[in-house]
């Protein structure tokens, strides 16, 4: 990739990696006092590990790892650790153990594992990466926005270029350029050394399959039983990743148009789900022409978006909606005011659970706002070859227009990586040839991770894997949404090491 214009690219022509000094022994001790656990009676432990900043210079400096673990509530049953990642890239991962018991990982799971959750590189309470984004920096979100026309494409990329200059200027740059998912697959393996274990387990959401699907290639014989949730059908993310919101919004909204009509009555969305398609538009439009307490029809598409993450935050949509049809301006600054970012991200686990793609995650704490955006920027940036020129992307944003006209034209729109400083790094590649380790879970209309991604994962694994999709709405599926069939199949492999025979398919419920 070169860089967007004005921004040189900076090579990079030392060795990929070098021999990583083993870490010190993690010592367990408290956790920082905002490492607030999910629900009792879950306890968590926190530790510090060291990893090298640059892995090509393995002996030089060195960076933070916060970790956090629950341990194994039966250390007799007690078989090694379980890496868990929520997704992102961006966001805390230190209480997703807990979030996961609080919403009934079973106990076998917890006696099996001690479960190892962390702020990885460049977040939270690990060595934190920030750009310097502020309330006033027009990027105000992880996925770009919708442009209508060419001139909105146009006008975005002026933006993007301005805000990937305010990265290569940062104090942090040095730190940016060494964010990418290779790096942070070595950060798992020095973790799992630094607690003495020979191998681990794995279970990530979202992007955090990516993360999975990388530490398995580079780290085969390390890498036990590994478990891929809401896939996005790669080892990283790539603009065609982005670009799967489209259709995943296009599967997945059916589901609310079912769901509002048949409450027609109370919230006037229309009484068949081809009328409540037909009101996004017309609100969406509407809100373009003439913005309601701070929200354009950008914002509304973003904040319908996220909601989606998870059906028990339908009511959010469909209020959001009665106060724009209402003109009901300060409902709808509560609901997604212009102090409440349209932030959304691709934090599985996190965005499933607030159902809201991280629209109330830490929005009141600019410095975990500036942190989650930089972070989730820099990995796609360093991790992907993105197309600088601009045209390119008024061709893609016309083409997923027309394919997807309810959110196809975020996706594919110009991101601040088309004028990213650093080259990108060399990707791990997914063999067919291992051990038989890999379960693949899906649900079968997901907004962010739609069902194609799992089946690109169970192709590009082979035999070694096996897929389960879920009859389900919503982004996250093992524990995160109630499937019997789900949870049994997965509980299943992480405790027995049994794949099933063949692919499974589990019925809603």
């Amino acid at each position: 990739m070169s860089a967007g214009a004005g921004l040189p690219a900076v090579a990079d022509d030392r060795p990929a990696t070098a021999q990583a000094p083993v870490p010190a022994p993690a010592e367990w001790g408290e956790c920082p006092a905002d490492v607030v656990v999910e629900a009792l009676p879950y306890e968590l432990d926190c530790a510090t590990v060291q990893v090298p900043l640059d892995y090509a210079r393995p002996d030089g400096e060195q960076i933070d790892l916060m970790i956090s673990r629950m341990a194994s509530t039966d250390p007799e049953r007690r078989r090694g650790i379980l890496l868990l990642n929520p997704g992102g890239p961006s966001g805390s991962g230190l209480t997703l153990s807990t979030l996961l018991a609080s919403k009934g990982l079973p106990k076998s799971v917890r006696d099996a594992y001690d479960l190892i959750a962390m702020d990885t590189r460049g977040i939270g309470h690990s060595t934190a990466a920030h750009c310097g984004f502020t309330a006033d920096t027009p990027h105000f979100g992880n996925l770009p926005p919708f442009a209508v026309d060419e001139a909105a494409v146009d006008a975005q990329a002026e933006i993007v270029e301005g805000v990937a200059r305010t990265c290569a200027s940062s104090p942090d740059a040095d730190l940016l350029r060494q964010l990418n998912t290779p790096n942070i697959a070595r950060d798992l393996d020095q973790v799992r050394a630094a607690l003495g274990e020979e191998k681990a387990s794995y279970l990530g959401y979202s992007y955090g399959s990516g993360l999975g699907a990388t530490y398995d290639a580079m780290f085969p014989e390390r890498a036990d039983r590994v478990v891929l949730d809401s896939n996005i059908g790669d080892t990283h993310l790539s603009q065609d990743v982005i670009r799967l919101f489209g259709p995943g919004m296009e599967e997945t909204f059916p589901d609310f148009a079912r769901w509002a009509a048949e409450r027609h009555g109370s919230y006037g969305l229309g009484r068949t789900p081809a009328r409540v398609r037909a009101t996004f538009f017309e609100l969406a439009e509407r809100l373009d022409e003439r913005p309601l307490a701070g929200v354009d029809g950008v914002i509304f598409r973003m904040g319908t978006f996220g909601y989606l993450y998870s059906p028990g935050q339908y009511p959010r949509i469909a209020e959001l909606w009665e106060a724009v049809l209402e003109d009901d301006g300060a409902a709808v600054a509560g609901r997604l005011g212009p102090d409440v970012p349209a932030r959304t991200v691709m934090d599985g686990a996190a965005g499933a659970a607030a159902g809201s793609a991280d629209l109330a995650d830490d929005t009141d704490e600019p410095w975990a706002f500036d942190n989650a955006l930089t972070v989730f920027l820099a990995v796609s940036c360093n991790d992907s070859d993105w197309a600088e020129d601009v045209q390119h992307y008024k061709d893609t944003v016309a083409a997923d227009r027309a394919a997807y006209p309810m959110f196809g034209a975020a996706g594919a729109n110009i991101t601040p990586c088309a004028s990213w400083p650093y080259e990108p790094v060399e990707q791990a590649e997914i063999s067919r040839e291992g051990k038989r380790n890999i379960l693949i879970v899906q649900n079968e209309r997901d907004p962010a991770t739609p069902l194609r991604g799992g089946r690109l994962a169970r192709e590009a694994f082979g035999d070694r894997s096996r897929l389960v999709t879920v009859d389900n709405s919503g982004h996250g599926a093992y524990v995160l949404h109630d499937n019997a069939c789900a949870l049994e199949v997965t509980t299943t492999f992480l405790v027995q090491g049994t794949l099933p025979k063949r692919d499974v398919s589990c019925r809603a419920g």
